[in-house]
Formats: structure tokens, sequence, C-alpha cells
């Protein structure tokens, strides 16, 4: 019998013209309570955001996407938030913003590997 453990998840999204409501999705963000697991997968396609939004700042968002997963790993490099605890982190990280990098509302689900999980959402959501 397999050991399913529940998780939380919310894909990272650039909504360049947040008034128009357009977006790319950049991320993924998984949170596996049981397992101790906050990780998440970034990967900013700068030509599909350039075809919604081509004065878009791509260097910039590209920094502020860098930030996730240093929060996700927690620690000094994370700032502040950084001394939280893993569930703290993920709800702020999936907390509403109207801000060029959003979250999506957040989704559960069962798995066995919360890293094999994650990777399958990324490909899914993100790379496509």
């Amino acid at each position: 019998m397999s050991d399913k453990h529940s998780y939380n998840y919310a894909v990272i999204r650039i909504v360049p013209h947040v008034e128009r409501e357009e977006f790319i999705n950049a991320g993924v963000i998984l949170f596996c309570k049981t397992r101790r697991y906050l990780e998440s997968r970034i990967h900013l396609d700068v030509d599909r955001l350039r075809t919604i939004a081509p004065a878009v700042d791509t260097d910039e968002i590209g920094e502020e996407l860098e930030i996730i997963p240093r929060i996700c790993a927690g620690g000094s490099q994370a700032g502040p938030i950084g001394g939280e605890s893993q569930s703290e982190r993920f709800h702020w990280l999936t907390s509403s913003r109207s801000t060029v990098i959003q979250t999506s509302p957040v989704h559960t689900g069962l798995c066995e590997d919360p890293e094999a999980e994650l990777e399958e959402l990324f490909d899914q959501l993100v790379l496509v």
C-alpha cells in the first residue's frame, strides 16, 4: 500500500497589465506539511511574455522570481520571512497581490513524492 501525503500548490503567474488580466505561468510552489517540503520551480518564458507585453522589464521580473526559491528554502538569504515556518512562508508567498507577480488560488492534492509531483505540475502548467 502506498503512503499518500496531502499537499498544497499554487501557480506563479506574471500579470504585466493587471487591468487586462492576461498572464503567463512562470512557476509552481508546492508545500507538503507532513513531508516538511516547500519548494518551487521557476521558468520565465521571455518570448511568450513579450507577446502580451512587449515593453515589460523581463530582467526585473526575473530578479523578483529568483527570490521565491530562496523564501521556500528559508534562512537568512530569504530576509525576515526566511525565519518563519514553512507553512507561514507558503501562505505569505501565495497571499493575494495586485502586482506583476501573482499566484493562482491554492489547490490541493495527494502524492507519494512531493518532489516528483512538483516536477509533474511544473511540466504540465509551465513548460507547456
